[in-house]
């Protein structure tokens, strides 16, 4: 099956070096039967010339916002509408910059504002402007937009360097051009998952916490996104990358994270609450240090709400998923837990111990729903991710066609 027959692929070029290899991949696409417009930006022109991409691309090239042929049918909006997806390769690390901040000065960045169809940046720029906290910024931020980034790789630099920057080979940015466009189980159903620790604060410096790393959350979401979903990741304080493909809202406290998902939750089909959510928080929160004054000192904590709980009883609850972290008896808790929080699915985990959990890079679950468990036995937490995902996609599609 060819899943790009018939695609109407926005290709956007900037300007850098490895624009040589644009050609290649409009020429990779065309023969995998998609139709291919290519945009240049003003420096683009420069690295390679816009016959050469019409001549493989069978199209006229765009370069000028305001162009005479094209603006009575105002030119950006008719790309914008015309795409499928929109694909920037490669992208410099100003066009970053400029998207991420919103300015809409030339064709590509306009079109790519007035465009409701998805966005992927190849970004592709010497190793250390990759690297520089601006660019890292700017990243996080179309990451939070839900703009996927590709790459990039990390080799030898035509300026001689070393590291990351690279763009991806054509024949890998066309892999990835397919498999946005494979239809997975969960095609177009939208998820809000929940991942990593919250941090209750005693006073500016200090706080409560737990060991979740939110490895098993950001496996989840990139799972989801393999399996065809919309996917809004809902993040504690955690040092990992956003998936690709995946709305990011970082949150810190418990009451913070009940915020972020309430506001969401009625946009979803499906919720997984994956994140280790403090159950308290401390009464009092000092607004300085507290100092080394005492040989004891009392703490007095209060209840946070629960989230997992609070999304099941809905009125038109989204299909819910809930986790256990224990570290003893995980599924006899869990199965309480269930039944209790009245979630559709829960999965029971053993933390704490050498057969995996919090901090770990593997995980072994156990899953119960009402009538059935499957136990997922320790693997990688992507492998395990993939696994939960299908077995998911499962129980919802049950829940959904009855």
């Amino acid at each position: 099956m060819n899943e790009l027959a018939g695609k109407k692929l926005l290709l956007g070029i900037t300007g850098g070096i490895a624009a040589y290899k644009s050609v290649e991949l409009v020429r990779l696409l065309r023969k995998s039967a998609a139709e291919v417009q290519v945009v240049l930006s003003g420096a683009a022109s420069q690295f390679v010339t816009p016959m050469t991409l019409q001549a493989v691309s069978g199209r006229p090239v765009r370069q000028e916002l305001f162009d005479p042929a094209h603006e009575a049918a105002m030119g950006h909006i008719e790309l914008a509408r015309w795409a499928d997806l929109v694909l920037i390769a490669p992208a410099s690390a100003s066009f970053l910059a400029r998207l991420a901040h919103g300015f809409a000065d030339n064709l590509l960045s306009t079109l790519c504002l007035a465009t409701a169809a998805p966005i992927a940046l190849a970004p592709a720029m010497n190793q250390q402007m990759w690297q520089n906290p601006a660019t890292r910024y700017n990243v996080s931020l179309l990451e939070q937009r839900g703009i996927e980034l590709w790459g990039p790789d990390s080799g030898d630099q035509a300026c001689g360097e070393v590291g990351p920057g690279r763009m991806l080979e054509p024949a890998a940015l066309m892999e990835r051009v397919a498999d946005r466009f494979r239809q997975g189980p969960l095609a177009g159903v939208r998820v809000l998952l929940t991942a990593g620790p919250t941090r209750e604060p005693l006073d500016p410096v200090r706080f409560i916490g737990n060991r979740s790393s939110g490895k098993m959350g950001f496996a989840l979401a990139n799972a989801f996104v393999q399996a065809g979903a919309q996917v809004e990741l809902v993040a504690g304080p955690v040092a990992l990358e956003t998936p690709s493909g995946v709305r990011r809202v970082d949150v810190e406290t418990a009451a913070e994270m009940e915020q972020a998902v309430m506001d969401r939750v009625a946009d979803c089909d499906i919720f997984v609450g994956c994140a280790a959510v403090a159950d308290y928080r401390p009464d009092v929160v000092a607004d300085q240090k507290i100092k080394k004054s005492q040989d004891r000192m009392e703490i007095r904590l209060v209840r946070n709400a629960d989230i997992l709980a609070s999304v099941a009883g809905l009125p038109e609850a989204p299909f819910t998923v809930g986790f256990a972290a224990e570290t003893q008896d995980p599924e006899g808790y869990a199965e309480k837990k269930r039944v209790a929080k009245r979630v559709d699915m829960i999965a029971a985990n053993l933390v704490g111990a050498e057969q995996g959990g919090f901090e770990r890079d593997e995980n072994a679950l156990t899953l119960l729903w009402d009538g059935g468990r499957e136990r997922l036995p320790m693997a990688d937490k992507s492998r395990l991710a993939k696994q939960l995902v299908s077995l998911i996609a499962g129980h919802y599609e049950k829940r959904d066609s009855a």
